[in-house]
């Protein structure tokens, strides 16, 4: 058997039908596939091109997160102490301060930090959600997908219109002067379609494209003009068959009590749509995403979820497959699916004031597995098997907080992190080794991101939203 790289010793949690474990054990690579996966003693070590000893390691899938944004690394935490201050940073600087140029710098950004932290895929949308979306033109996502595609992670960049009414001013940036213009539905559209046609399924597939529409709740048909409302949700079924009609996921940010009820009446639903945040869903909706076998991105670290809950546990239930995400990075969260890992099953059992709701390895399903399929990417990613693509973490368990050294499932999910993560394959391809990355300049990345964030930081004329804010310290001290 030819074997380019065998990956040997270390604790393999393969995430297969049968969530086999296997101590001592090994996983052979190929091609950039996974060819066998077993205990080490078994494998022709031999014949291997490259052996890497994993002794003291948890071999993992790559972790998926299902749902966070492009653009908010470079935003992170500003205003956020301050009423909607943060959403309205987001949404000046997405629509009126962000050339290619800080896309590039922001995905780069963020995808080392998810390859840090053994994040092999996750989902980005290209901008703040329902009303800031960069689709004005396809010259935004193209400097996202080449970032990433630097970086070698694998990203679902989710793409779409903003709401009605249109249109909507965005602008562009040349010789440090900003020129607006109007974009219309229309226009957003076209290039929505342009950059699926140009980058579905590129670089070995590790850029997919997903089309997204804002959520239509009761408050937009509420205090939307009649006419405006009905172009909206024609505007949606209209994205919606484009998604269906390219075979691209179909993505849409912020559900919460009622907006299912309306995408299902719309004919939103289905295995390829994916929906997230999801809080204080009426019961029939909750039966409805199991019926309709819709996808479900739960963010537990999310605002959102601080405002109502999502039913994950009853919808797990109902045959739902719902996945982890981060909502990252901004404004107090990271990509690090550990971290998220660990707040999931505290959020549950939380509510249900009971430790044993939400078991552990349940927990690393979501966003191994689970996240997998909620992406329709099962047969490609999520497990360690034969055949799939090898995306493949190596954990290091000789640390202080993951010792002493047994029960290695229990310890990879509570106790660590991020920082942990040793090494990272991605189809094959080692894109980090002994904690740093093989393909760019980690230095470089750092210095371009803080620059292009200087820039935005002048253009939108933010630099007091950096100031630590009169609160901050609570009634134990002033802030300078």
């Amino acid at each position: 058997m030819k074997i380019d790289t065998l990956l040997t010793g270390g604790t393999v949690i393969t995430m297969d039908p049968d969530r086999r474990v296997i101590d001592n054990g090994a996983v052979a690579v190929a091609d950039g596939k996974i060819v066998a996966v077993g205990p080490a003693a078994e494998m022709p070590a031999d014949s291997a091109a490259e052996v890497v000893d994993c002794t003291g390691q948890a071999i993992i899938p790559g972790l998926v997160d299902v749902h966070a944004h492009a653009g908010h690394a470079l935003v992170k935490s500003m205003g956020m102490h301050t009423g909607n201050r943060w959403e309205e940073i987001c949404g000046e600087v997405y629509t009126q301060a962000s050339p290619p140029a800080f896309w590039y710098a922001e995905a780069r950004l963020a995808a080392l930090e998810r390859l840090r932290f053994g994040v092999t895929t996750g989902v980005s949308l290209l901008g703040g959600g329902d009303t800031i979306m960069r689709t004005d033109d396809p010259a935004h996502a193209a400097a996202h997908c080449d970032a990433v595609a630097e970086v070698g992670t694998r990203s679902v960049v989710a793409v779409g219109p903003t709401r009605a009414p249109h249109p909507l001013t965005y602008a562009t940036w040349q010789d440090d002067t900003r020129a607006p213009y109007p974009v219309t539905f229309d226009q957003q559209l076209e290039t929505c379609l342009a950059v699926a046609d140009r980058w579905h399924d590129t670089h070995q597939g590790r850029i997919r494209i997903a089309l997204l529409y804002p959520v239509l709740r009761d408050e937009h048909e509420r205090d939307m003009a009649p006419r405006d409302y009905a172009t909206a949700c024609t505007q949606a079924q209209t994205v919606r068959r484009h998604a269906r009609e390219r075979g691209l996921v179909f993505t849409q940010d912020g559900h919460w009590r009622g907006s299912i009820n309306r995408a299902d009446k719309l004919g939103l639903l289905g295995p390829d749509t994916l929906l997230s945040h999801c809080i204080d869903l009426h019961p029939e909706e909750v039966e409805t995403v199991a019926r309709t076998d819709t996808r479900i991105a739960h963010n537990p670290s999310a605002n959102a979820s601080i405002m109502g809950r999502c039913p994950a546990t009853e919808m797990i239930a109902k045959g739902a497959c719902v996945a982890l995400g981060s909502d990252a990075t901004a404004p107090d969260r990271s990509s690090d699916m550990f971290r998220h890992m660990q707040q999931l099953m505290h959020y549950h059992r939380t509510h249900f004031r009971d430790a044993s709701v939400m078991p552990i390895g349940k927990a690393l399903a979501m966003c191994t597995i689970d996240g997998a399929r909620a992406l329709g990417m099962e047969d490609r990613i999520g497990s360690l098997e034969t055949g799939k693509q090898a995306d493949v973490v190596m954990v290091d368990l000789r640390r202080p907080h993951l010792y002493p050294p047994n029960m290695p499932v229990h310890r990879l999910v509570c106790f660590a992190n991020g920082n942990d993560v040793a090494s990272v394959m991605i189809g094959g391809e080692m894109v980090l080794r002994d904690f740093r990355a093989t393909r760019v300049d980690e230095e470089a990345i750092l210095d371009d991101a803080a620059r292009q964030t200087d820039l935005m930081l002048d253009r939108i004329g933010a630099r007091a939203d950096l100031d630590l804010p009169p609160d901050f310290w609570g009634n134990e001290g002033k802030t300078a």
